[in-house]
Order: C-alpha cells, then structure tokens, then sequence
C-alpha cells in the first residue's frame, strides 16, 4: 500500500546543510526526505575514487542526522537496485510514494535538474524549485547586475557584494583604502623552500565512510584515482572545526604564498574549504566572517584577509551566476577551435615534465591541486596545446574532490581555456615555462629548459607557448591586454618561428599517439 507523503524534498548531494532551506515549514509526519546514489553521478564524468566518496559519505551522514531529527529518509544506496541514473530512481519511488510534490533546492547543473522535471513530470507531480540561500548573491541579484553590461567582469561585480554586504568596509571606503590587493599575494618560495608547514586538520574515515569506500569498490571498480589518503571533513561539525584550523594556522600565509607551487608540498597555506563549502556543510558567510574577524583582531593581515575573501565572495559567488547567466551554451563554446584529444598522461602523471608529473600525480593520489596548478599547470598545458574544451571540462568535473558542474565549468571553458571568447576573462592565461619556474621548483628537476623553446631541452610549455601566439596572432595581436605579447612574435626570425610550428606539430602528433613526453 503506498505511503501517504505530502511533500517529498529531494536532496541532492551538494546541498547537504544541516538547515537545510527545504526543511522548512516540514512536518515529519507527513513530509518525508528523497536521496539516492547512483553510478550515472560518478560515471557521466568519470569520477575520482575520493571526490565520489566524499559525495556518499556526506550525503550517508547527512541522512542519519535528519532521521536523528525525526525524518523519513527514503535513501538509495550504491548498488541496491538496478536503475543507474538520478531519473530512473526518482521515477521509480515516485510511483510508490505518490507525494502531493517535490521539493528542491536550485541544483547545481543544468542536467540534473533536466532529470528531476523529467521524473515528475512522468508522474504528474508539481515539483517546486527553490532559489539556494547558501549563497551569497541570488540568481535574479546577478542577472540585474549584469543586465546591459558589455562585460561581465569580476572585479567590479565584487566590489558590489562587498559595499552590499559590509565586507572588509570601514563606511562607504574598503578597508586599507583599496579593494584588491592581488600585487601583494604573488609571493613565491625562495631556494629553501617553505620550511616546516603547519599541516591541515585531517579527518581519517569512520565507520560510515569505511562502508562507503567499501561500497564503491564493489560497485565501481573502475573509477580513477586513490582513496588510501582520504580525509576531508564530511559533517557540518568537521567542516566548521577545518575552518578553525585554517583560520588559525595558514591564514595569515595565505596571501603571500597562494599563488606559490612546491614539490611534494600539496596543501601549502591552502584552506581545504572548498569541499565543504560545495556541499553546503559550511555556509560562506560564515567562513567570510571568521576570515574578516582574524584580519580586526590583528590576527592576520588584511592582505590574505582580502585575497582569501575574493575567492569566496568573488570568484565564487561571480562563477555561479555566469553559469545560470550564460546556460548550457557553456558546452558548446570553443572559441579557439581546439580539437586535441586529452592527452593520457592526465590519467597517469607518465610523463618528464615535472610540473605536470607533480600536479597530475598528486590530483590522482589527492582528487586535489590547488588554484594555481589547475589553472597555470594542467589548464595552462591543455590550452597551449589546444585540447577540447569539452575534454577538459570533463577530466577536471571527475577529477577533483571539490568539483560541482556550476564552479568547473566556467572556470575551464572560460578562465583556463579562454574558449567562452572572453565573456569571462579579458585575455587567455597564457605563459611560457618561466612563469612555472618562479612560481615553483619544479623546473629544478625537469630536464626541460624553461627559457628554451627549441633544442633537446626545449621545455614544451614555451615551445606551444610561441606556437600558441602564432596560431591566434589574427585574434589577439591588437588586443588592449595582449598587444605586447604578440609584438614578440612579430619580431621573431621567420626561420625561427616555422622551426618552433614544426617542434609544436611533433609534440601535439606525439601526445595524441598517447606517447610519453
């Protein structure tokens, strides 16, 4: 006999806050909770051991506290019926339960929300979906922002959320007298190295995270990556205990040493946030505050303070509204006609180049790199060599522990690969391996030069480097920010140019064989 449900909420695995905004005006007596794990969320972007882990274990934990609460829980577990994606299993409880709704929060990809209508639909059942408190700025703020705007830049839409919400203000000014102090927080270590590093909280599994690990061994034996390491926060309670950590610890660090790579070195003066923060096990408000109060009480300086507070209320905020703004074209733009394949040492680190061997090798092992890695390590090398947007949107969705479609993607399509035309991003990101040797020591033990672009020790970062300006020299040589870079190119001997197009050729031929460089 079915059972009598009222409401029936649906709670998606990155939405996991303990007050939950769909909880409210919920009776347990009638209203019940919906959750399900299904292979279609770790295989449509072939997921990490670690990140679908994290997913199942937060969203196991979640699950027993809201029944601790008092909740029905009608929870599918990996493996347990033979419906393998997010439609089907809803589908098939909705002809059981037959809810008078269902109820969800806003998610956070176009194509789970697709499923869910779907499911509902085939049942004639309202589903309601709900704008999502946990962030800062809602859907409808940012379109007014943007509304009319010929470009959507970060920096100004930042300084918006900051004087809205009295963040690091003192009145109607910024705090320190400016609102960005990016030029102080490019610090990189010296030949020493960074010394003895306070290292992250850890959180070792439990027994509901065992079972998960467990779990996806069975069930998904073929997912990328390792798990032995695993030690994220995945409660509320350890994500606000993380924060603590970071706060105290790396935080006044932070700044200086942010955009900083070192061999062996993953976590650095990283907040290890973002996982949490994806999942709603921590609200941002909250971290923004603990960050602003250690900065007032002299704790940190206002350099970190702010740098870290951009990420957050920025970038974070900024990127999720782009992905609502510009829909689902974000898949189909490939402004700079990149066909490569992805190469395979991203699924194996097999390669000399010691920048990519470190960060891959330690993405596989972790599931985690940090900001600059991602950014001007893998997606640095990925658009210098043309890869498919749509290949490497894929691998970082799969890839990283604190990866949520609404944050990758337009972070890759646009400020890695430049591929959205610049509706993110005024210029491409691109640089030869000398950026990579300040920034790191990864140089040291690579037998590549990063000041040679041709020759046996050519490092293949500055070959597609020069190759990259002279492919899309038509686009970019009377760009406002990216003149003087293709002025290089026009000064550079014609014999010396073909010579590196020939080098870039046989690098790209190479790879695409799937051969070790």
């Amino acid at each position: 006999m079915p059972v009598a449900v009222r409401t029936l909420l649906v709670v998606l695995g990155d939405q996991l806050a303990p007050d939950h905004p769909g909880l409210q005006g919920l009776d347990p007596t009638q209203d019940h909770l919906w959750m399900a794990e299904v292979a279609e969320e770790s295989r449509h972007a072939l997921s990490h051991i670690a990140r679908t882990a994290l997913f199942l274990s937060a969203m196991r934990h979640f699950a027993r506290e809201r029944r601790d609460d008092g909740f029905s829980v009608h929870y599918r577990h990996l493996g347990e019926r033979p419906e393998q994606t997010l439609n089907d299993a809803l589908r098939a409880d909705l002809e059981h339960l037959q809810p008078q709704n269902v109820r969800v929060l806003q998610p956070g990809e176009h194509r789970v929300l697709r499923q869910l209508q779907s499911a509902c639909a085939d049942q004639a059942i309202p589903l309601e979906v709900l704008d999502d408190p946990h962030f800062l700025v809602p859907l409808d703020a940012f379109r007014k922002w943007a509304k009319g705007r010929r470009q959507l830049r970060m920096e100004y839409f930042y300084r918006k959320q900051r004087t809205a919400l009295g963040v690091l203000m003192n009145g109607d000014e910024p705090a320190g007298g400016q609102w960005n102090f990016d030029a102080d927080n490019r610090g990189h270590f010296g030949r020493d190295g960074p010394g003895l590093l306070p290292p992250p909280l850890s959180f070792p599994p439990d027994a509901l995270t065992r079972e998960c690990l467990d779990d996806i061994a069975r069930h998904l034996p073929d997912l990328p990556g390792q798990a032995d390491g695993f030690d994220w926060p995945v409660t509320a309670q350890q994500a606000q205990q993380a924060l603590d950590d970071f706060i105290q610890h790396r935080l006044p660090a932070f700044g200086t040493y942010q955009d900083a790579m070192w061999t062996d070195q993953p976590w650095l003066y990283h907040a290890r946030l973002s996982t949490a923060l994806n999942l709603h096990l921590i609200h941002p408000r909250t971290v923004i505050d603990a960050a602003e109060q250690a900065w007032r009480d002299g704790h940190a300086p206002l350099a970190a303070v702010e740098g870290f507070i951009r990420q957050i209320l920025g970038w974070r905020e900024y990127v999720r509204g782009l992905y609502f703004h510009f829909g689902e074209a974000w898949h189909e733009w490939n402004a700079l006609e990149a066909e490569q394949p992805l190469p395979a040492l991203y699924w194996d680190a097999d390669t000399s180049m010691q920048c990519l061997h470190q960060t891959v090798g330690q993405t596989l092992q972790l599931g985690y790199a940090h900001h600059i890695q991602r950014l001007m390590v893998t997606g640095l090398f990925a658009q210098l060599l043309g890869v498919r947007p749509a290949a490497i949107h894929a691998w970082y969705l799969g890839i990283y522990v604190d990866a949520v479609e609404w944050v990758e993607l337009p972070n890759v399509v646009g400020m890695s690969q430049y591929a959205d035309d610049g509706r993110m991003a005024s210029k491409p990101y691109v640089a030869t391996g000398r950026y990579i040797q300040r920034m790191s020591n990864y140089c040291a033990h690579c037998p590549f030069d990063p000041a040679e672009a041709l020759g046996d020790k050519a490092c293949p970062f500055t070959t597609l480097y020069w190759d990259f300006l002279d492919r899309h020299r038509d686009r970019f040589a009377r760009h406002p920010r990216t003149a003087l870079q293709w002025k290089h190119v026009e000064k550079m001997d014609p014999d010396r140019l073909q010579a590196i197009r020939d080098r870039a050729g046989e690098l790209r031929k190479t790879l695409a064989q799937g051969d070790r460089i």
